[in-house]
């Protein structure tokens, strides 16, 4: 493997950095109901975000497999979109500060990539890494998000009651992430934010906020929410409006409402644990893909209308 180091490069100014927690938030993986984007989005709008390192994206990006938008007017080129990968620092709204690891997961070079990021770990001490995204879960809209929570050492996530048990799924640059770093003794924990599956496809901003609570909670930082809040509200009308005029979706959601319950309530007793099925695995509820498509699709509408 080449020098990790040569894979990013540092900029000056920032010898104080020292002893912070970094969140990772990298596009391309799964991320139903667009978690781990939004709340990216929340933090670069609602803080000043400092370039403390930026990553060889040329060495890491398939461009023909997601190509970068370049901007043609009548007869010239005007701009191009170059993909970004870069670490940087911004402040909570104590004026906390805390690292930020955002951008395209790498296409190529895994190891070289996962092995420069526990450089930087190592660098500026840091103290905690977060990873932050959705996956679809066979839950409803009406009640309160979960979350999988998942870290290098389980005292990181004690309390929390495990939702599955042992499965094989694809594996991400993240997850490589966490995995090495617990290799070396680091502390991470990744928080998988369970998003109603016939949302998946959508922004969905309570699960978004629930990340940002997650975040906040195991960091001690104060976290914006504010816009993601404003947001939800009317997500949330326009999920009830189309519940409301359908009977087969109130059926649908009525059957995830009392699978919820049924679950939440055989987890105050440990020898009754039932695990909450992946949105794949919804034998009983055939219906719940074609509750996904209309409601994805009036989404779709209301934002394309500029209502979103």
């Amino acid at each position: 493997m080449r020098d990790p180091a040569d894979l990013y490069q540092l900029h000056p100014g920032f010898d104080d950095v020292a002893g912070l927690a970094m969140l990772v938030c990298l596009d391309g993986f799964v991320d139903a109901g667009h978690t781990g984007r939004q709340m990216a989005s929340e933090l670069f709008d609602r803080s000043t975000a400092e370039e403390i390192a930026t990553f060889d994206t040329d060495r890491l990006v398939d461009y023909r497999s997601r190509r970068p938008t370049m901007t043609f007017v009548e007869n010239v080129w005007t701009d191009y979109d170059a993909p970004k990968l870069a670490l940087y620092r911004m402040f909570d709204q104590d004026d906390v500060p805390f690292l930020l690891l955002h951008g395209p997961e790498p296409d190529r070079e895994w190891e070289g990539f996962v092995a420069a990021v526990a450089e930087l770990v190592e660098h500026f001490s840091i103290t905690l890494t977060l990873s932050v995204h959705g996956i679809p879960m066979a839950v409803p809209h009406t009640r309160p998000v979960t979350v999988t929570p998942h870290s290098t050492r389980p005292e990181l996530v004690a309390g929390h009651t495990p939702w599955i048990g042992r499965v094989e799924v694809p594996g991400s640059a993240v997850s490589l992430l966490e995995f090495r770093l617990g290799e070396r003794g680091h502390d991470f924990i990744g928080y998988a934010v369970h998003v109603p599956s016939y949302l998946a496809q959508s922004p969905y901003p309570r699960a978004a906020i629930a990340a940002v609570e997650f975040v906040a909670g195991a960091t001690g930082l104060a976290l914006p929410s504010q816009g993601l809040e404003d947001v939800a509200g009317a997500t949330d009308v326009d999920i009830a409006e189309q519940v409301a005029a359908s009977e087969e979706v109130q059926r649908v959601v009525t059957n995830l409402e009392r699978q919820y319950d049924d679950i939440m309530s055989s987890r105050t007793d440990p020898e009754e644990r039932t695990t909450l099925p992946l949105a794949e695995e919804e034998a009983g509820l055939p219906t719940a893909d074609e509750l996904g498509a209309e409601l994805e699709r009036y989404l779709a509408e209301r934002e394309g209308d500029g209502n979103g």
